[in-house]
């Protein structure tokens, strides 16, 4: 039975039902929700709503369906729609009738928009991460180029002589700039929405102040509503992601027209080229 399929007297149409999963998608959020799942657990038993041997069932239960989804051996069932039901529902096989209660005061809205920051929080410090890498990479290559000259150009016309440091490390600059708009987003996501429900938030005593700090949230949202519907932080870093790839791209474009037999500045190794098939 769905989650919410109490009242209905039919089953859900195979089209519709396939058209409305988000398991094809989702899953790769499992990380992230069993840590709120974790958390949620530890909040609820702060509360009164657990006691601690039913919290510690439930964490021992979720470490043994994080073990499944790490070995790639977890039995997802796309009838379940989506990576939150799946693992409650594996949960709930695995220790009983006590993983009921971990969805006591929560909704998959506000299970989505937890997974989804969490997860935007992780992906914006590997790009920072691999940004500063192809920073140093530039900066090193500029430090063996301060006394080799070329040219600059303007439409593909030469202007000016520069030299080849000044061309790379302009790419760093560029670079520190994306930097900064993801960690501009990454603020913007570290706000904890747990605790919102469907969208008016919870009637039970949670202290949201200490589970966003479990989960490594700077603050609390304000309003629940707004919690579960913005999706704001997922947008900016789309545009962020835009314009890292403009500017690797218009590297790219440099290293590629200098390597034509018009410029002959660079020359490719074999392991980083292709060739014509004719």
């Amino acid at each position: 039975m769905k989650p919410w399929g109490g009242r209905f007297r039919q089953a859900p149409d195979p089209a519709a039902e396939r058209f409305t999963a988000s398991l094809a998608v989702d899953r790769r959020l499992w990380p992230h929700d069993l840590a709120a799942s974790e958390a949620w657990a530890r909040a609820l038993e702060r509360a009164g709503l657990l006691s601690a041997a039913e919290r510690a069932e439930i964490v021992r239960g979720l470490a043994e369906v994080r073990q499944e989804l790490e070995a790639g051996a977890f039995p997802f069932r796309p009838e379940l729609e989506d990576i939150h039901t799946n693992i409650e529902r594996r949960l709930q096989e695995k220790v009983g009738a006590v993983a009921g209660k971990l969805h006591t005061g929560r909704s998959r809205n506000d299970q989505i928009a937890v997974d989804e920051r969490l997860y935007l929080k992780d992906a914006v410090a590997r790009v920072r991460r691999g940004l500063a890498e192809v920073q140093s990479a530039l900066i090193d290559r500029a430090a063996e180029m301060l006394d080799a000259p070329m040219p600059g150009y303007t439409h593909l016309q030469r202007a000016q002589p520069i030299l080849v440091a000044h061309h790379l490390l302009a790419y760093v600059c560029m670079f520190a700039r994306d930097r900064d708009r993801l960690e501009d987003c990454r603020a913007r996501a570290d706000v904890l929405p747990l605790g919102s429900g469907a969208l008016a938030g919870t009637a039970f005593p949670i202290d949201r102040e200490t589970l966003a700090r479990d989960l490594g949230f700077r603050e609390v949202s304000a309003n629940s509503l707004d919690a579960v519907s913005d999706r704001d932080f997922l947008i900016e870093f789309l545009a962020a992601a835009a314009v890292v790839g403009m500017h690797g791209s218009r590297l790219a474009a440099d290293l590629t027209l200098w390597a034509t037999a018009e410029f002959g500045f660079v020359e490719f190794a074999d392991a980083f080229a292709t060739g014509s098939s004719i």
